[in-house]
């Protein structure tokens, strides 16, 4: 789950292994939620191609390039063999066909390439970041996102929407907005914020994501559940609109907040699980936040709300007797 790895040069990184490169490209795949493991991404995989078999391709190709960049570039070889390099690849390459259009030419070549660039900047920031002993998480994956989705209109070939900034979002009133959520909607969202992770809505999605979870770790599956849970809970006392907490987008950046602040950067506890609780109330709390700022300029939140909450918070364990890096 080590994703402390700043990219550095290592004379081990020269060329894949015939055996070893499917598993470390379902590893890159897995370790959008920190799994090490080719069994999580395997079910990753499989949640995919159920959501989608465009987006099942689309996933392996981003991780694919991205771990073939990685050894392109020469990068350290224990990083890439588990994954550390792929994750951020394949996010990049999964929302370019979610939100480019998976059917087209132009949406491929961008996958392709926002996955090459989603390494550079990899390295980039964990050789900034190290000196902090904190990890660059999805960053790359958010920069390379928010510059492609945002100057997609620009390019004729890429975009095929209405031309036009984006609405400002609008307060959460009326049919929508003022609704209580129903009970199909709330456990609906509980499975949509894991699946909307890889930004897939359906709850079916969101299980088999679940089941690989807990096939890799079954803490990590555990706080999942807990970090989902949590995110329902503040989006209905905060009064969500009930349509976006049954698609789960208020809650996946929660998901990824709880297990990363028990388990994964900080050692088990109960402390721990309190403090990543919290956090995933405040990432949810941030989410509509950071989508009202990307907004005016056609962006997306993505998962930057997990990841300016988890470097805040990691960053604040020291000074916490209680908590421990791991």
């Amino acid at each position: 789950m080590d994703r402390s790895s700043n990219g550095q040069e290592s004379a081990g990184a020269t060329r894949p292994s015939a055996l070893g490169w499917p598993a470390e490209v379902l590893r890159g795949i897995a370790q959008v939620d920190f799994m090490p493991s080719a069994l999580c991404g395997l079910f990753f995989t499989a949640a995919l191609f159920a959501a989608g078999w465009r987006y099942g391709l689309y996933g392996l190709l981003g991780s694919a390039v991205a771990t073939g960049t990685a050894y392109a570039l020469g990068l350290d070889r224990e990083a890439v063999r588990q994954g550390l390099h792929g994750y951020n690849g394949c996010l990049v390459a999964v929302g370019a066909a979610v939100f480019l259009g998976a059917d087209r030419p132009a949406t491929v070549l961008a996958a392709v390439a926002g996955s090459v660039v989603s390494v550079i900047v990899t390295a980039a920031l964990g050789a900034v970041l190290t000196a902090w002993h904190l990890s660059a998480l999805t960053a790359p994956f958010c920069l390379v996102a928010s510059a492609m989705t945002a100057g997609a209109p620009a390019f004729r070939r890429l975009w095929h929407d209405a031309p036009g900034l984006a609405a400002l979002p609008v307060p959460a009133t009326g049919a929508t907005g003022a609704t209580e959520p129903s009970w199909e909607q709330l456990w609906h969202g509980f499975f949509a914020d894991i699946g909307q992770i890889f930004f897939m809505p359906q709850w079916y999605v969101g299980l088999l994501f679940l089941a690989g979870l807990v096939a890799a770790d079954r803490w990590a599956g555990l706080m999942a559940c807990a970090g989902s849970a949590t995110a329902l809970l503040t989006a209905w006392a905060l009064g969500s609109p009930a349509d976006s907490v049954g698609r789960g987008l208020l809650g996946y950046s929660g998901v990824l907040v709880a297990m990363a602040l028990s388990g994964v950067f900080v050692a088990r506890s109960v402390w721990s699980v309190a403090y990543a609780l919290v956090g995933a109330a405040t990432a949810t709390a941030l989410t509509p936040a950071l989508t009202a700022l990307a907004a005016p300029f056609g962006g997306h939140a993505f998962t930057w709300p997990f990841v300016l909450t988890t470097l805040a918070f990691l960053a604040a364990v020291p000074a916490v007797p209680r908590l421990c890096r791991v």
